[in-house]
């Protein structure tokens, strides 16, 4: 006995139940005849012959007929399905780390972090402030185009503001 492996991309395969016709393709196609029996026995005047009862089941009959196409291995019911869930589908995705969503709760970090931001606060208000004379001084050394005001930024997102020493 010979035994072969059918890859997994042939598994997907519809089987042929009557001629060319899939399971699906014949489902659509026997669709409208239960839905037009169903339309004749209730729609007035019951179990009688009316003309738009007969126009609501050729219409029926014919968008069921076009769903059952087959276009490119596919039937036209499956590629609307396909179009209307991409349609359908937002089109941004917004994604924002900062939301706590399904996130646990941790007080001792939320602790430290604000240890943290009372500690940057007051090295802060540490810093010195220039006197009129010294600010005055140090304005003036930035305009004069001699002294060569450069900014640089480090790697891990530091200022360092570079000055040419300027005689007068």
């Amino acid at each position: 006995m010979k035994i072969t492996v059918v890859p997994a991309q042939v598994t997907t395969v519809e089987d042929r139940i009557m001629g060319s016709l899939s399971l699906s393709q014949l489902m659509i196609i026997l669709l409208p005849v239960f839905v037009s029996a169903a339309l004749f026995t209730i729609l007035p005047p019951a179990m009688g012959s009316s003309i738009y009862k007969y126009v609501i089941m050729g219409i029926l009959f014919v968008i069921c007929l076009i769903l059952s196409i087959r276009i490119k291995g596919k039937i036209v019911a499956l590629w609307i399905v396909t179009i209307l869930r991409y349609n359908l589908r937002p089109k941004y995705y917004l994604f924002n780390k900062n939301v706590t969503t399904l996130r646990a709760d941790y007080a001792e970090i939320k602790q430290a972090e604000a240890k943290k931001e009372s500690a940057k606060e007051s090295t802060k208000a540490a810093m010195p402030r220039l006197g009129t004379l010294e600010t005055a001084r140090v304005l003036a050394t930035i305009e004069n185009p001699a002294s060569n005001l450069r900014f640089e930024t480090t790697k891990k997102g530091g200022l360092h503001v570079r000055l040419t020493e300027v005689e007068e």
